[in-house]
């Protein structure tokens, strides 16, 4: 096993993923290419499932958080599982409309929806549109009114909690650009006004606490805030929410010094805190919607390139320049994010090589890594960077005029195209 159990050797020394050579998967798909195991992405689609009815009650839902991996076969392969999915843009709702996915189980997203962001979800029927504002607030219910709608809303509820992760990844602190502190009053406003109106009609409020969080102190001080302000809304109006969005954010190993989370364990700890909490304040037992994305997607996914040089600067470092790089994976150029990368075609060999990786963009900080422990390669190597089924595809870009590379899914040895790989043609196609 290589950091995961979907990942091994086989006899001729190369990686394999769900049981697929990924040597004949560069030969056949190319490179960049990004590679999904199906059967892990739909093994932790289960694993949250079962837990959260489990631990919170039948009517608890995992909405995959589809800004870490939106294409349309995710979103098929999370309704043929039984999650919810949350979106947070136009463009995840038609992609998802496109996958046929219920719109009932699609929560809606996003700190500055349009007007025709919402209009666009009030026609499709989505199930719940998770407010964040009071402008937007009084535009849902404006243009709600205008289609003869009322509009099934959450709160987005800021529980001022900082998760001690990267800055550009926390959303749980009062002075985040997302929700309303409970500490400054704004919390209980916007629920007054909400329940003031004629076309919302308010389910519960949503609380996230940031990305990429292996403690789990966090969600349980976050539940237990919520749960108290659940609360106090329901002393101070008369009104007890039904739904409880507690967002996501645990934390996936992209290393072997990264912590391991058990999942199920971890759902577990934090309704016995929500149960413990509506108990002692003498409130129902809410259904608790969680929002997980980095830790559904992430281990299912790798990307394999092609080695092109290996430059040696005695005395300072050495580089091995891919044929991707931070078009397909922004990750380290934007968060300093480690990764493990191995040379494929020689898996099992030591990795008693130290190099930056590094792109092939016209970019001095076009990086997949520094300092990383890796076999010696030679140009035409197969070079993969593990964990990348989060956060990669979902913010490729064309920069320096790159196409973006295609999504394999394997499932069982069988690898099948999910998203080709764009052509020249491809991105010269809206220029006039």
């Amino acid at each position: 096993m290589i950091l995961y159990p979907h990942l091994d050797v086989n006899s001729e020394g190369h990686l394999t993923i769900g049981g697929a050579d990924t040597v004949a998967l560069a030969r056949e798909f190319g490179t960049p290419a990004y590679i999904m195991d199906e059967n892990a992405l739909r093994a932790q689609f289960r694993t949250y499932l079962t837990a959260a009815r489990t631990h919170f009650g039948e009517t608890a839902l995992p909405a995959f958080a589809s800004k870490a991996l939106c294409f349309t076969e995710i979103y098929r392969i999370a309704a043929e599982e039984g999650l919810g999915i949350d979106c947070v843009s136009g463009g995840e709702l038609y992609t998802a409309s496109r996958a046929n996915f219920p719109a009932e189980r699609i929560h809606f997203h996003g700190n500055n929806k349009t007007d025709a962001d919402l209009a666009m979800a009030l026609s499709m029927g989505v199930g719940t549109i998770v407010v964040d504002n009071t402008d937007e607030l009084m535009a849902l219910d404006r243009i709600a009114a205008e289609k003869g709608v009322v509009a099934r809303i959450l709160l987005r509820i800021t529980p001022g909690i900082d998760p001690h992760t990267h800055r550009a990844i926390q959303t749980g602190n009062v002075d985040s650009k997302f929700g309303n502190a409970i500490v400054t009053g704004a919390a209980m406003a916007i629920t007054r006004l909400a329940l003031s109106l004629s076309h919302v009609s308010l389910g519960g409020f949503h609380c996230h606490v940031g990305s990429q969080i292996f403690d789990l102190d966090p969600f349980c001080d976050a539940a237990d805030i919520m749960m108290r302000f659940i609360a106090d809304v329901r002393r101070e109006t008369g009104y007890t929410a039904t739904d409880l969005n507690l967002g996501g954010g645990l934390g996936v190993p992209y290393t072997s010094t990264d912590k391991a989370i058990d999942y199920a364990a971890a759902i577990a700890d934090i309704a016995a805190i929500v149960r413990k909490k509506a108990e002692a304040l003498s409130l129902p037992m809410p259904r608790v919607i969680l929002e997980p994305g980095r830790s559904l997607v992430a281990a299912a996914g790798i990307t394999l390139y092609t080695v092109g040089g290996v430059k040696e600067i005695p005395g300072f470092k050495n580089y091995i320049s891919i044929d991707g790089g931070m078009p397909d994976n922004p990750r380290y150029a934007l968060y300093q994010s480690e990764y493990t990368a191995l040379i494929a075609n020689r898996a099992a060999a030591p990795a008693d090589f130290i190099a930056t990786v590094a792109g092939r963009c016209c970019e001095s900080g076009d990086l997949i890594g520094e300092g990383m422990p890796i076999q010696r390669p030679v140009r035409g190597d197969i070079l993969a960077v593990l964990t990348t089924g989060a956060y990669n595809y979902s913010m490729a870009s064309n920069y320096n005029r790159l196409p973006r590379p295609p999504v394999i899914l394997v499932k069982d040895g069988v690898a099948r195209v999910a998203v080709r790989r764009e052509t020249f043609e491809d991105l010269v196609r809206l220029d006039v």
